[in-house]
């Protein structure tokens, strides 16, 4: 099996609720979606970046690790493209001791189930109607898809938290009918967190937007945040 690797690297996590850990991150390429605000553009294609085969990508994983990691992020693109080869670069990961993080838009149920036994922390990322994540004729089915790998995790008690990324074209209604639908799913003990993500650089929300629909948030759960990119501040990675 071969597997197409964008980059590798280790930074600081800048995202969600392991914020500011010391992260490998194993970018893979390929993401059949265009969000608006999307930073990592030059990965989307799936023939972007090299093709390795599971052994060497391994090799690569294993040479890039630095001691004093406290997780390896399976990102992207959106690492459930290329699921089987994923799994068993997770896998790789596990037989060190080392958790295992995966960050995706959750798009579809049966390749998120094939991952997730290899993996220890599932960001489940709910995409919004404004991110142009896809055209409105088919959000409903990905987000129906989304909600089941909510649940899919949830029920195998992995770390489990739920990031969602707005911006100033966000709408409070949309953003309402989204996080009802979430509740309706889990309730706030099922999950690990719920992080609120600004858009940087880019249809940046303001802070009157935030509060509004960290409102919308509250009464479901009442440990959410609003936490920004933190590796755009320090210039990392």
């Amino acid at each position: 099996m071969k597997v197409r690797v964008f980059e590798i690297f280790t930074s600081v996590e800048g995202e969600g609720i392991l914020y500011g850990t010391k992260t490998l991150f194993v970018r893979l390429a390929g993401c059949p979606f265009t969000c608006f605000y999307c930073d990592t553009k030059e990965s989307l294609p799936l023939d972007s970046g090299t093709e390795y085969s599971i052994e060497e990508a391994n090799q690569l994983i294993d040479s890039n690790l630095k001691n004093q990691t406290y997780k390896v992020n399976f990102t992207g693109g959106d690492p459930l493209i290329q699921h089987q080869a994923v799994a068993l670069l997770a896998k790789h990961i596990q037989d060190k001791k080392i958790p295992t993080y995966l960050e995706s838009s959750c798009f579809d149920i049966d390749r998120f189930n094939h991952i997730l036994p290899f993996i220890d922390i599932v960001k489940i990322e709910f995409k919004t109607k404004d991110s142009d994540f896809v055209d409105s004729q088919h959000y409903e089915k990905l987000i129906s898809h989304t909600m089941k790998c909510l649940e899919s995790s949830v029920s195998a008690k992995k770390t489990t938290y739920i990031k969602v990324v707005v911006s100033s074209k966000t709408k409070p209604n949309d953003f309402t009918e989204l996080v009802n639908q979430i509740f309706e799913v889990v309730s706030k003990d099922n999950i690990d967190g719920f992080i609120i993500q600004p858009t940087y650089g880019v249809a940046e929300p303001s802070l009157d937007l935030l509060l509004s629909l960290y409102d919308v948030v509250f009464p479901h759960y009442n440990e959410v945040k609003v936490v920004p990119q933190l590796h755009k501040f320090i210039g990392a990675p």
